[in-house]
């Protein structure tokens, strides 16, 4: 037993990110008499929000790792540095590598992990080879300074970016990658050519504003191959082929699709779609934020499936897994009071840095509201025009969001 269960109903987070901590902040606001339990596998809390200025040193470390201990002090719940191995709602457990814990609620914010599978099957030499040569830097480890190693090192030729098909965590935006990727590549004068095959039909979000960006900036540098699927991917003989291209590559960032957390597969908590496969992501509430057939657990952030006919899921943002963890604070905090759950929605924003000199960015922000037969719809409203005003409004997002659950 890694905790014996008090009194008091408990609560237990899974997973300390931007919806796990969270969460556990916004609990100690509600005032509820609980005993709150972070399990968190990561020592240090590390942003991927603004890693991609890390990348080129825009930004140094200490803006993006921050301590988890303080906070965890200050709000009052406990914070657990332990990797967790099985969830059995049957029996409310969350079973750790340090043994097992009881819950009488349970918020899953495990985040996301690599869809090799897609592209190798079950080849574990070709996807542990790629997660060694060819990092995605999805998820907050060693990948990241993988990546800035490569980008420093790189002395020039073709640099392949595969964009996982949405619904994709972002950010880190893999267009904002490309892009200061170019900018770093254009001001040290490495002879390089980025290209991005995205499985899309189009840029998006803010396609006019990374267009432009493309275009204008980097004409000589990125290109941008659109409705470019990949169906074979060889990463011995470096060279990928997708539905638009074939093409081979000198380095690489290779970032498959996306899906829910192993902890949310264990769980049984995964969709399924009309002809009985796995959605890959957490069957949810739309409103209510719990998994469809238990009542009891709460999923936050990217482990979230579609919520909307409309437009499917929430963004995969730091944004709204911050927003959806105070959210699912305060319905537990109603639920543990006995008051009325009262249904509210989160909102999103996010900045993309295109240029690092100047400092310019191009922004997107979402919307949402109940409309009359019930359904969620969301309003896009894409800023495309880049400034340097928006980079200084990312720095003043990134720091209200930090104040808000890590300070």
């Amino acid at each position: 037993m890694l905790k014996p269960k008090g009194k008091k109903p408990r609560i237990v987070i899974a997973g300390g990110g931007w919806g796990g901590l969270s969460a556990a902040r916004h609990l100690h606001t509600q005032g509820v008499d609980a005993e709150v339990v972070v399990l968190e596998r990561n020592p240090i809390f590390w942003s991927l929000p603004m890693s991609n200025k890390w990348l080129i040193d825009v930004l140094n470390t200490d803006y993006l790792l921050h301590d988890m201990i303080g906070p965890s002090r200050k709000y009052g719940y406990e914070l657990v540095q332990t990797e967790v191995t099985g969830i059995e709602r049957d029996k409310k457990v969350v079973r750790t590598s340090h043994g097992q814990i009881d819950y009488d609620f349970l918020i899953v914010a495990g985040g996301i992990r690599n869809g090799y599978d897609a592209w190798f099957g079950n080849d574990e030499k070709a996807i542990e080879f790629t997660r060694r040569a060819y990092p995605s830097g999805y998820t907050a480890n060693a990948e990241h300074v993988a990546i800035k190693n490569k980008i420093h090192n790189f002395k020039g030729g073709t640099m392949v970016m595969t964009l996982p098909p949405p619904p994709h965590r972002c950010p880190p935006s893999p267009y904002e990658r490309a892009c200061v990727m170019a900018w770093y590549f254009k001001k040290n004068r490495i002879p390089a050519k980025i290209v991005i095959l995205d499985p899309k039909p189009r840029i998006m979000p803010i396609g006019i504003g990374f267009k432009a960006a493309f275009e204008e900036l980097y004409p000589d540098i990125i290109q941008h191959i659109p409705n470019a699927k990949v169906k074979e991917v060889d990463p011995f003989n470096k060279k990928i082929v997708t539905t638009a291209a074939e093409v081979k590559f000198d380095d690489a960032i290779l970032m498959p699709s996306h899906q829910a957390a192993d902890m949310v597969w264990g769980a049984d908590l995964i969709g399924k779609t009309a002809d009985g496969k796995p959605t890959t992501w957490a069957e949810i509430h739309p409103t209510m934020l719990h998994a469809k057939e238990d009542q009891n657990v709460y999923l936050v952030g990217d482990v979230m499936g579609a919520v909307s006919k409309q437009f499917g899921y929430y963004p995969k943002s730091a944004h709204v897994a911050n927003y959806v963890g105070k959210i699912v604070a305060t319905y537990i905090g109603q639920r543990i009071k006995g008051q009325e759950v009262k249904t509210l929605l989160p909102d999103n924003l996010c900045y993309m840095m295109v240029s690092g000199e100047p400092k310019e960015a191009i922004s997107v922000q979402f919307d949402y509201e109940i409309m009359p037969d019930g359904t969620i719809s969301q309003n896009q409203i894409d800023i495309d025009i880049r400034s340097a005003d928006l980079v200084e409004e990312d720095h003043k997002w990134a720091q209200r969001m930090y104040g808000d659950f890590l300070s």
